[in-house]
């Protein structure tokens, strides 16, 4: 009997060993984390395309290194039980629960893996409400979200999380999120990104997002807003303008149909073909009715098939294609810090000067901020330092607001088609060269009463003699009056 003791072979487990034993509590608790973050992400209100990236990639990574150290352990006490013939005693886990130190040891083992997997609980419940947060979103990953992230937190969604727009509604937009959170966490590691990020034009539909939160068939009718700029003289002069917006609506049932909501997809259908991803250039539009009768309009150079463009229907995002980041342009910085009154217009020229510096390529953050300094002290070198230092603090702040040197973002790089300043805006459409295929009709140009009144304008006594029937628009500068009312031929620079 004894030597048949003697001569078996001994039976071995996998988890006879303390570094598999430890790799599987890992193992088991990165797969309890998975489970959970998977269940939370598909059972919340809202996706989250960084989550994905905690559930499809660092918890497997642990689960991994978990997988890794059992095999690890498994190789390590074969090789042991290899050379056991040779008179070395295998490394082999061996509990014997008569002998007071091995329950110890068990006791202590068993309470130390409850709290992994409590921890790995708790840890997963934090890290899902975590990655919800406008935080994770735009500071993880600091230096390509930075310029998102800073516009976002002075814009007029700043308490609207960054997944209600970002992510849309159903499975396609889930599976989407994930992958486009790791593909970024990718980019982010290799540096790949691209610079300046680009604007995403695969968004879910208006109707599932922006409608929501806002109601597409609100009557708005007339909105009145006051305006107010500084001209690039040596007194800075400042010229005010009192306009009423014609918002209008796009349904019957609330009022009136007209105004700049005509263009609202309840009624009144609107499509067109963009040539370029920015939708800057739009050389053909078809217009639907409620009869559903059509009518195509298109610019002389159009020759494509529309059959073989993409053809977009027009939504909220159209015009409102910057709702969370707005990048303000040198001039509307500059006008804003002096009708704030943080920047003196009594400095000679300081709003030509602000344009100019704030115009200025720089290839750090930190590089801008000494030329702001430097240059605004140069400028003014017997002027009340008070109000240069003020000047340098004020534009500096403007300056790491809205312009990012790392990331080559600023408002020349985003195009925001709400009005047609800096950008084309209404006259991609409204530029008077779309016309049917006979020439008989035409997308009439927008004249400045088209879409607003001008009430008042000027300055002093001039801005209370208000005419509710519109002023024709006198434009501040004595050079551009008679000329193309195109604003972004002179302002497309920011001025």
């Amino acid at each position: 009997m004894s030597n048949e003791i003697k001569n078996e072979k001994p039976r071995f487990s996998p988890f006879r060993n303390w570094i598999s034993l430890l790799g599987m509590v890992l193992s088991l608790g990165s797969l309890f984390s998975f489970a959970m973050l998977f269940t939370m992400d598909v059972f919340a209100k809202e996706s989250n395309p960084y989550l994905g990236v905690l559930t499809f990639v660092v918890a497997p990574s642990f689960l991994a290194l978990g997988v890794f150290m059992m095999i690890g352990g498994w190789l390590f006490s074969h090789r042991r039980l290899v050379k056991q013939a040779k008179g070395v005693s295998p490394l082999l886990l061996s509990i014997d629960f008569t002998r007071p130190d091995h329950r110890r040891n068990f006791v202590v083992f068993a309470m130390c893996a409850m709290v992994f997997l409590l921890v790995s609980a708790l840890g997963s419940y934090h890290s899902f409400h975590f990655a919800e947060s406008v935080a994770f979103c735009g500071q993880t990953c600091h230096v390509p979200m930075k310029p998102e992230y800073t516009t976002y937190l002075v814009s007029p969604h700043a308490r609207v999380g960054c997944t209600q727009c970002h992510v849309g509604p159903g499975a396609v937009s889930f599976v989407k999120a994930k992958l486009n959170g790791v593909t970024q966490l990718k980019n982010t590691l290799l540096s790949s990104f691209p610079r300046p990020i680009e604007t995403p034009h695969n968004l879910s539909p208006a109707q599932d997002t922006c409608e929501r939160c806002h109601w597409p068939k609100k009557y708005y009718g007339d909105v009145e807003r006051t305006f107010t700029r500084f001209l690039s003289d040596e007194t800075n002069t400042a010229y005010t303008a009192r306009l009423v917006l014609k918002v209008g609506g796009g349904d019957a049932t609330h009022g009136p149909v007209g105004g700049i909501h005509w263009h609202m997809n309840l009624g009144n259908k609107v499509e067109y073909i963009a040539t370029k991803t920015d939708r800057q250039v739009i050389p053909w539009v078809r217009f639907t009715n409620t009869k559903g009768e059509q009518t195509v309009y298109k610019t002389s150079d159009f020759k494509d098939d529309p059959a073989k463009s993409h053809v977009r229907t027009m939504d909220c995002m159209d015009c409102h294609n910057r709702p969370a980041h707005q990048f303000r342009s040198a001039s509307d910085s500059a006008d804003l810090a002096l009708s704030l009154k943080k920047i003196d217009s009594t400095l000679p020229f300081i709003k030509s000067n602000l344009v100019a510096i704030l115009s200025h390529t720089n290839a750090t953050e930190a590089e801008g901020l000494a030329y702001i300094d430097s240059s605004l002290k140069k400028a003014y070198p017997k002027a009340d330092a008070k109000l240069v230092a003020a000047a340098i603090m004020e534009t500096q702040g403007s300056f790491t607001n809205s312009i990012f040197p790392e990331m080559k973002a600023d408002w020349r790089r985003y195009p925001n088609n709400i009005g047609h300043k800096n950008w084309p805006g209404c006259f991609r459409c409204h530029d008077g060269k779309h016309k049917t295929e006979d020439g008989k009709k035409k997308i009439e140009a927008s004249d400045c009463n088209s879409c607003h009144l001008i009430l008042a304008q000027g300055a002093g006594e001039e801005l209370g003699k208000l005419n509710p029937k519109g002023l024709a628009f006198a434009h501040p500068d004595s050079a551009s009056e008679g000329k193309d009312p195109d604003c972004v031929t002179c302002h497309g620079a920011g001025e």
